[in-house]
């Protein structure tokens, strides 16, 4: 199952695409024999201060008709990685593409997050977009550990 992460804003060279980049190759190493995989990212940009309205449409023309549609969401699920794995390994067998929506400063336009399948928290913090790029790739990788029963997850 393809991966991609969509996002509001472009990530510059610096430590957070070093380890976005780190995080996602590992993810392809690790979910290729499980079919998760490959990962990508797709980034956005509305003009600027045209706000969520202007973002919907933007992002949900990059989502393949029958993807999954997963919006990072501060009032999302809470779901610990291993249900996030499970979650993943069964989706896996229903579509061919996940697409994971991060939202620029102001969030996702309802028109985005009524078309999701999971609405999806990484915490009750609010956390910069730039950073949320890292953390779900991070636990992209992490499940395709889990699935692959390797030891890098630990409870």
């Amino acid at each position: 199952m393809r991966m991609t992460i969509l996002a509001v804003g472009r990530l510059r060279a610096g430590p957070e695409k070093e380890l976005l980049d780190d995080f996602l190759l590992r993810f392809d190493r690790t979910g290729r024999a499980l079919g998760l995989g490959p990962a990508s990212v797709v980034e956005i940009e509305a003009k600027p201060g045209a706000g969520m309205a202007a973002e919907g449409p933007l992002l949900l023309g990059r989502v393949p008709k029958d993807a999954w549609l997963c919006c990072l969401d501060e009032r999302g699920e809470l779901l610990p990685s291993p249900a996030f794995a499970t979650r993943l390994d069964r989706w896996k067998t229903e579509r061919r593409d996940a697409v994971f929506v991060i939202g620029g400063a102001d969030g996702l336009d309802p028109s985005v997050t009524g078309r999701a399948d999971l609405l999806l928290s990484l915490g009750p913090m609010v956390w910069p977009h730039m950073l949320v790029r890292v953390m779900l790739s991070e636990q992209l990788y992490r499940a395709a550990t889990i699935l692959a029963g390797t030891p890098y997850h630990r409870t």
